[in-house]
């Protein structure tokens, strides 16, 4: 008896000991991440107002576009993944995630936004919390295994602090990594770390945004079937956005392969196009796009000149993210659905901005919270229909190709069952595991002799 309560004593004293490892770890991160991740939002909304102050910056974004394939080059980075870069890193495909990265992408975006480029704010939040976190680990002396749970945790601290949302901050990294599956080994890091980085920016004067949504009606069999067609259109919608982007990297990279002439080219064209509008509302964010669509009151055509600026944007070689194009696109299509079918534009445009995030991002638990967070809990039976009609219809299309789609979309199984098993089995080895004990043992042995 006394050898069984010891047993549990050592256990006990294990999982505290590594909760406070964790706790101390994550606090950590999340002020580092907070403090640059407030720079950062501090430095976009100036430049964001400068713009809007001095349009006539628009025509030096090829000369922007310039200094950032200079910048790249000067680090090293001749391929840049974007954001896939720290998916790679957490899936142990022998990538790292270097230090640099955080200012580089930092800069990157503010010259991108400065010169009017058509481009989010995510990609560098992710990137440069990815950075943050691995750098962490490597001071602390972090195997790799616990570096990529950092990578995690710096994540959801740089989504937190610049978007606002520390519930979808917490979840979001663990889940668009792999989808059909949860990495809760980064749970604690992920949670604590959004909470702190959140705060931090929020005492810093970076305030969270937040809408609300206006005319919602009673839940009847007649608004539900709207809502059900307004997430498959947004299913549509996002494997059409996912198109726009690839679509566009093979249109420079077929008549433009040189990087300085690509991002020239791509400069003048988001030039031109935005010229031939006649207005700035497509530069930048967006933000105030988004939030006149919940109002109830964008251009039928909006959505669409999104797409076409963020592709050719983001492809040329300027820096960002889709994911705030990808909430522009779906509240501007949403409110003009509202406006076809006789149902709240501003219901349709915060739903139709949930559920293309959720198809272009394969992440329906994240979309929930953001949804939650911004919008209060109004209108949530239309969004969580919205969004779980555009998950399962957006098929395996997203905006990350290093993410892996584990587990069927249509039916309770695994995609490629062989593929998964092996690579996590590789990644625990390369983490340091001496040994591995698995359900699926016989399994690997089988498919190890196969090779």
């Amino acid at each position: 008896m006394e050898e069984i309560i010891k047993r549990y004593l050592r256990k006990i004293y294990y999982n505290l000991k590594t909760c406070a490892l964790w706790l101390f770890m994550a606090v950590l991160t999340g002020v580092a991440v907070g403090a640059f991740s407030s720079a950062f939002s501090f430095c976009l909304k100036k430049v964001t107002t400068l713009r809007g102050q001095y349009p006539f910056l628009l025509y030096f974004l090829p000369i922007g576009g310039v200094v950032i394939v200079f910048l790249y080059h000067l680090c090293g980075v001749r391929q840049d993944k974007g954001t896939n870069i720290i998916m790679t890193a957490v899936h142990g495909k022998n990538q790292d995630v270097p230090a640099y990265m955080a200012p580089l992408i930092f800069a990157a975006t503010i010259i991108t936004h400065l010169f009017g480029g058509s481009a989010g704010r995510e990609g560098a939040a992710l990137q440069m919390g990815g950075s943050i976190g691995n750098t962490i680990g490597r001071l602390f002396k972090f195997d790799e295994g616990d570096r990529k749970l950092l990578v995690m945790s710096g994540m959801s601290a740089a989504f937190s602090a610049v978007f606002g949302t520390p519930l979808a901050a917490a979840i979001f990294p663990m889940e668009m990594i792999s989808v059909g599956i949860m990495h809760y080994a980064a749970l604690v890091p992920c949670v604590f770390s959004s909470i702190v980085a959140n705060r931090f920016a929020v005492n810093m004067g970076i305030n969270p945004e937040a809408f609300t949504i206006h005319g919602i009606p009673e839940l009847t069999f007649t608004s539900c079937a709207k809502i059900v067609l307004l997430g498959i259109f947004c299913a549509g919608l996002s494997v059409v956005f996912c198109i726009f982007l690839k679509g566009a990297g093979l249109f420079y990279n077929k008549f433009f392969k040189k990087p300085y002439m690509r991002i020239i080219v791509g400069g003048l064209l988001v030039i031109a196009i935005t010229l031939l509008i006649g207005n700035y509302d497509y530069n930048g964010a967006g933000t105030d796009m988004i939030a006149r669509a919940i109002e109830g009151n964008v251009p039928a055509y909006a959505f669409l000149i999104k797409m076409l600026l963020t592709a050719l944007t983001l492809a040329a070689g300027y820096k960002g993210g889709e994911i705030v194009p990808a909430f522009f696109t779906g509240a501007t299509f949403g409110c003009l659905f509202g406006h076809i079918f006789g149902i709240s534009p501003s219901l349709c445009a915060a739903t139709g901005m949930l559920a293309l995030f959720c198809g272009v991002t394969n992440c329906p638990i994240a979309s929930m919270l953001i949804g939650f967070e911004l919008f209060g809990f109004e209108g949530v039976s239309y969004i969580l229909i919205a969004i779980s009609i555009s998950y399962m219809l957006s098929g395996y299309h997203g905006l990350y190709k290093e993410q892996i789609i584990v587990y069927s979309k249509y039916h309770p199984k695994f995609i490629d069952e062989k593929k998964i098993v092996m690579e996590n089995m590789i990644g625990m080895k390369r983490a340091g595991a001496q040994m591995i004990i698995t359900y699926h043992a016989l399994d690997v042995a089988k498919w190890l002799r196969e090779e």
